[in-house]
């Protein structure tokens, strides 16, 4: 009895060890290809002057890491590259850029950021998520679950939407 208690406790600890060995080694991968990313752009940006889709990949990267300064810069290139290209679809940049705004607390400025985005594709459901969560932080409660379920119109199965506009209804109503 006691032997196959230690099988199954051995056992155990072997699934969690190789469980985090697997989880280690796809961060270090992810993080890896990310720092590649990063290298890259950065070389070739300080040689060239970079497309639309170079700066937006390097602000998202910026972005992730958290240094927003840099990432608004490079977000403001990719709108003025893409305005020299004549790229239409620059929804993703400004949602970006939303973004990195939204993550300094500046709520106002993300909230022009989203609405720039849904001027251009009004069925962006990433940036009507987004704008509905500023108008959340500024306690704009109504505003808000007017964008959640303007994104549900164009996806009823939204996971976020759902649920933040099923919470602010009733904080509407009440």
């Amino acid at each position: 009895m006691d032997n196959s208690l230690a099988v199954v406790y051995l056992s155990i600890f072997v699934g969690i060890l190789a469980f985090a060995v697997v989880t280690i080694f796809r961060q270090i991968f992810k993080t890896r290809r990310l720092e590649s990313s990063l290298s890259r752009l950065k070389n070739k940006l300080s040689k060239d002057k970079g497309t639309t889709q170079e700066y937006y990949e390097l602000a998202s990267i910026y972005s992730q890491k958290k240094i927003y300064s840099q990432a608004i810069t490079l977000f403001q290139k990719a709108l003025k590259a893409a305005e020299e290209e004549g790229e239409e679809n620059i929804s993703p940049i400004y949602n970006g850029l939303g973004y990195v705004y939204f993550a300094q607390e500046q709520y106002d400025l993300a909230i022009r950021q989203y609405k720039e985005a849904l001027k251009i594709k009004p069925d962006y459901v990433t940036a009507l998520n987004n704008l509905g969560h500023a108008y959340e932080r500024k306690k704009l409660n109504a505003q808000a679950l007017q964008s959640y379920e303007e994104a549900l119109k164009f996806a009823p199965n939204n996971s976020t939407a759902k649920r933040r506009s099923e919470s602010l209804r009733r904080l509407v109503s009440a």
